[in-house]
């Protein structure tokens, strides 16, 4: 006859004999005495618990294990002196000091689990480990690096650990709606993290849908999707720079894609030409009365939407009269027509530079 451990499989009860080893004799003695256990019995069932936690068995089989030996043994010598009250107490000593030892163990486990994951998380993110040993660690956590992935960043007003109820109500959000994708939900200093495969692209989606609502509106990059390990890295880079992206640009979606914002990298390569860009360009805005400031906030809102003029005025809270003699304005001293194509091109790229070069508080 087999027990059941509380992992579900089963054991054989000559195999969970060794973690009851010296528990008769106590019985005995204690039957013969009526003592209590002494401290070096009481250590002797701890350390079994946490042998037996090691090995991997159940903890209710094990406590069966102890129930079944008692009876066994019942009832003790007709010699003893002891009551049935002072057996039974002593049992619940010596089962509880079992639990106890075993319970340590288990604790221990996690611990070492959770310092492993985080080690793996840690080398996963930052490409510090040898990519075919993080290839190998990934499988334990759900990950199969062979193939290719993406990785998505929430950043709220708070900083969230592994624990906190936000980062697992989002996980339990995800794990509700998609099982198991081999994905991987995770902290890194105080932002939530998302890898999942690139071909399950509706998980990103997902994760930014619920991230957001959970950080009360917290934003959230996506980066492109690459394969490897050393992939991840560069997706989770993406994300990064997105976010550091908006608030230089002052962006304000709550979900950002890298594969969107490219041309934001290309044209911020060059400083020291889209430097000069800004100045020849933009540099003529700082003559107007009041400097360069609101009628580069006129263009920006422009071009933000779409180049309508009835939607940039609702915007900057004009009238449409007063937008469009702002735009005059700007076309006066620039040179430049914001609403003839070629100049606007240039005029918008001129827009950006500013925006990134965070022009005209600072000096170009």
């Amino acid at each position: 006859m087999t027990d059941q451990t509380t992992t579900g499989r089963t054991t054989d009860p000559a195999k969970l004999q060794e973690y009851l080893t010296g528990y008769d004799r106590i019985l005995s003695d204690v039957a013969a005495t009526g003592r209590r256990l002494t401290r070096d019995e009481l250590d002797s069932r701890r350390v079994l618990g946490e042998q037996a936690a090691e090995a991997g068995h159940g903890l209710r089989a094990l406590v069966s294990r102890h129930l079944t030996a008692t009876r066994d043994a019942w009832p003790f010598s007709s010699a003893g002196t002891a009551s049935a009250h002072s057996v039974l107490a002593a049992v619940e000593q010596a089962v509880d000091a079992f639990a106890e030892g075993y319970e340590r163990a288990q604790r221990l486990a996690v611990r070492r689990e959770e310092a492993s994951r985080r080690e793996f998380i840690d080398d996963l993110l930052h490409g510090r480990s040898d990519l075919g040993r993080l290839a190998e660690r990934a499988g334990r956590f759900g990950l199969q690096l062979s193939h290719a992935h993406a990785v998505a960043v929430a950043v709220g007003e708070n900083a969230y650990a592994e624990t906190d109820p936000v980062t697992r109500g989002v996980e339990l959000a995800l794990v509700s709606r998609f099982g198991d994708r081999r994905i991987l939900l995770t902290t890194k200093d105080g932002r939530l993290i998302c890898v999942a495969p690139a071909d399950e692209a509706d998980v990103l989606t997902y994760f930014a849908k619920q991230a957001h609502a959970a950080t009360d509106g917290g934003r959230v990059a996506i980066g492109r999707p690459h394969p490897g390990a050393g992939g991840v890295v560069q997706s989770y880079e993406e994300a990064l720079s997105a976010h550091d992206l908006a608030e230089r640009m002052a962006l304000d979606e709550p979900v950002l894609r890298a594969a969107d914002l490219l041309v934001y990298p290309v044209l911020s390569r060059d400083r020291e030409a889209m430097s000069d860009l800004v100045r020849s360009t933009l540099g003529p805005l700082a003559e107007a009365r009041g400097g360069a400031r609101p009628l580069l906030d006129t263009l920006t809102a422009y071009f933000d939407a779409g180049c309508v003029a009835a939607e940039a005025a609702r915007r900057l809270n004009l009238s449409v009269r007063a937008l469009t003699y702002r735009l005059e304005r700007i076309h006066k001293l620039t040179g430049s027509d914001p609403a003839e194509p070629f100049h606007r091109y240039t005029l918008q790229t001129a827009v950006i530079g500013a925006r990134l070069l965070d022009w005209p508080a600072k000096e170009l």
